[in-house]
């Protein structure tokens, strides 16, 4: 298969290592300093484009591999509210395709399974109250993360008592904090710490006056993410519209 990566950072360079070893082809590098090469032969060649980039670019990108009409597997967030609408549509009736995840690593997709459950079961124990921690490395501009807001959309799904989630502290690199975990009873505080080069732990808490139940996901490093992207891609080769890791992994 024949692989264009937008983004060629720590990320993007642990996807080409891995896209190389499965026998793909990598046959376009495009990064701030060649943003014409979407407009090159050698993208259009791809079958896929895998997009690592940061909110600020991501939207763009988009519509510039759209236009090139190569389909695309993308890990960037904090573009959804804004563009999403538009992103969507133009995948389920302008014939465009985005396979879109804030999170590829297969550990996640189980935790996500996980925490949905758990949710569902906590409907019948309303002493346990929710909340949910996320950290990641000092260089990430959202906050809360994409993969924490999509936990706790799966809250939200699943627990009857909450009905939207909420930012709750930043804790920035300095050690400063910002915010509150003080809420409405219906709402779920998520909170960000950035610290160090920390690849991303996500921590969901219920407690109670008795206890506590708490899960995590703790990535090690980013291998996990770009091998779910490269299947991701793999994937959307062969698949059109707007894709998921519910489409890829089905718990």
């Amino acid at each position: 298969m024949k692989i264009a990566l937008i983004g060629y950072g720590k990320m993007g360079k642990v996807i080409e290592k891995i896209a190389v070893a499965r026998g793909h082809e990598i046959v376009s590098i495009i990064d701030i300093d060649n943003q014409e090469d979407f407009e090159s032969e050698a993208f259009k060649s791809a079958d896929v484009a895998i997009e690592f980039t940061n909110p600020h670019v991501a939207y763009q990108n988009y519509m510039k591999a759209f236009a090139a009409g190569v389909k695309l597997v993308s890990g960037s967030t904090g573009w959804l509210e804004e563009h999403g609408e538009e992103v969507k549509q133009l995948c389920t009736e302008g014939g465009k395709t985005l396979f879109w995840s804030s999170n590829f690593s297969l550990g996640v997709a189980i935790f996500s399974a996980v925490n949905k459950y758990l949710a569902s079961v906590m409907n019948s124990f309303p002493s346990y109250e929710v909340s949910m921690v996320e950290t990641h490395h000092v260089h990430k501009l959202d906050a809360p993360s994409g993969t924490a807001i999509t936990l706790a959309e799966g809250i939200l799904e699943n627990l009857e008592r909450k009905c939207k989630w909420v930012m709750g502290t930043l804790t920035a690199p300095d050690g400063t904090v910002t915010g509150s975990t003080e809420c409405e009873a219906n709402e779920l505080p998520v909170s960000s710490i950035r610290e160090g080069e920390v690849p991303g732990i996500h921590s969901i808490r219920y407690e109670s006056e008795a206890d506590s139940i708490t899960i995590t996901h703790d990535a090690k490093n980013r291998s996990g993410f770009a091998l779910g992207a490269v299947l991701a891609a793999e994937y959307t080769a062969n698949h059109e519209g707007f894709l998921g890791m519910n489409d890829l992994f089905q718990f």
